[in-house]
């Protein structure tokens, strides 16, 4: 039971659900997905796309991504170039040239985070499951997040159905909700299932694609996390009570 000082009021205390994304939010993985696409379009004998244009597409799906970058024209080999980039990633990952750092202050936070009673912590990322796993192992995250979605089992950011998915397996509606992401894909993709979104600066994607596409806020330092989703939960929580009927 928790008393809600404000109002006097005793209530039972609903576990909030609070969703990262991975590349780009938790880890810098730009290296590895720059030189990944450079060496897949090389592969299929294709110019490859200039820096800035490879990192707008992170936070899609594979498949999705390469569509994109290939301005979705017909006949643009999207699913070779899915197979070449899988291929370049591992082995890139396996010669040890590129390394998926965290972002600072990103393992303190989720530590943190994880500790609290009244959150659970998800994933929504466009990355594979295998990729994920790699990644919690790698920063001793696992048994952090109890709700992973990823590429692999539902459709690319930004449709909803990651967020929908993690919060029907977390048994939490959107009110009770929170995304944090550093694209726009992300952003869209809460917003569309009705839940808050805060955007990170530290990604790929400017503040301003952020903002527009309905970040309540844009974060400068992984610092600033915790207080933006309790933020982001108590507003949430004011206007579900404004709500009610009196």
């Amino acid at each position: 039971m928790a008393a809600d000082g404000r109002r006097g009021w005793i209530a039972v205390m609903t576990p909030r659900l609070v969703l990262f994304d991975v590349d780009g939010t938790l880890v810098d993985s730009q290296h590895m997905i720059v030189a990944a696409v450079t060496r897949a379009f090389e592969a299929e004998g294709l110019i490859p796309p200039e820096r800035e244009a490879i990192l707008s597409i992170v936070g899609l799906s594979l498949l999705e991504a390469m569509q994109t970058l290939g301005n979705h024209q017909p006949g643009f080999p999207a699913a070779a170039l899915r197979e070449h980039y899988a291929a370049a990633f591992t082995e890139l990952r396996l010669a040890g040239q590129h390394d998926e750092v965290l972002f600072p202050g990103a393992f303190e936070t989720v530590e943190r985070l994880s500790r609290r009673d009244d959150l659970l912590l998800g994933i929504a990322t466009g990355k594979s499951v295998r990729g994920v796993q790699r990644m919690l192992k790698t920063h001793g995250f696992e048994g952090r997040f109890l709700t992973i979605q990823t590429a692999d089992d539902n459709p690319s950011k930004p449709d909803p159905a990651m967020v929908l998915r993690a919060m029907g397996e977390m048994g939490v509606t959107p009110q009770e909700t929170v995304m944090i992401g550093d694209t726009a894909w992300d952003i869209r993709m809460a917003r569309a299932a009705g839940v808050a979104a805060v955007g990170v600066g530290w990604g790929y994607h400017p503040d301003e694609l952020l903002v527009e596409a309905g970040a309540r806020c844009v974060l400068k330092d992984f610092l600033e996390v915790e207080a933006a989703v309790d933020a982001a939960l108590a507003e949430a929580d004011d206007l579900s009570l404004s709500l009610e009927p009196h």
